[in-house]
């Protein structure tokens, strides 16, 4: 069946002494475009079961613990390859991306070859670091998440 219209996107995140991190990757191709773990389902893949094999091809993680965000976004097709949108039809314009939030316990990853360099973030600087506006949404919602039952329970 091959590559399913749909992609995923995968914020990986940590809580240790250092506070909640987010790791942002450095894509080799297109130089210099940072974002989080993001990729398309393949075969009969669930859109979770696709987010659990990017994060592990892209960063070696085979514990994350997983949730679906609400926010979801539409990417336009003209950013594949013809055979890509020819198999899709010509009816398939846009694409949903699904967004998740990984929480793992390491801050040790191995990168793929699709990119280039990691790091592990604040929220303040993964805003200003990320190209895509729907990254910055999905880890808006994220961190607003974490950081709200963070705050009730310890001030319940």
């Amino acid at each position: 069946m091959g590559r399913l219209p749909y992609q995923v996107l995968v914020i990986l995140y940590l809580r240790d002494e250092n506070g909640l991190r987010y790791c942002v990757f450095e894509r080799e191709s297109p130089a210099n475009q940072i974002q989080f773990v993001a990729g398309g389902g393949e075969n009969d893949e669930t859109p979770l079961e696709a987010a659990k094999r990017e994060v592990f091809e892209e960063s070696g993680i085979v514990d994350a613990q997983f949730q679906q965000l609400v926010s979801i976004c539409y990417i336009p097709t003209n950013i594949f390859s013809d055979a890509q949108r020819k198999a899709w039809g010509k009816d398939v314009i846009v694409i949903p991306e699904y967004s998740f939030g990984a929480e793992t316990k390491s801050d040790v990853i191995k990168i793929s070859n699709e990119h280039k360099s990691y790091r592990w973030v604040s929220y303040d600087e993964a805003l200003t670091l990320l190209k895509w506006d729907s990254n910055k949404t999905a880890l808006f919602e994220l961190n607003s998440k974490l950081t709200f039952y963070q705050e009730v329970l310890q001030h319940g």
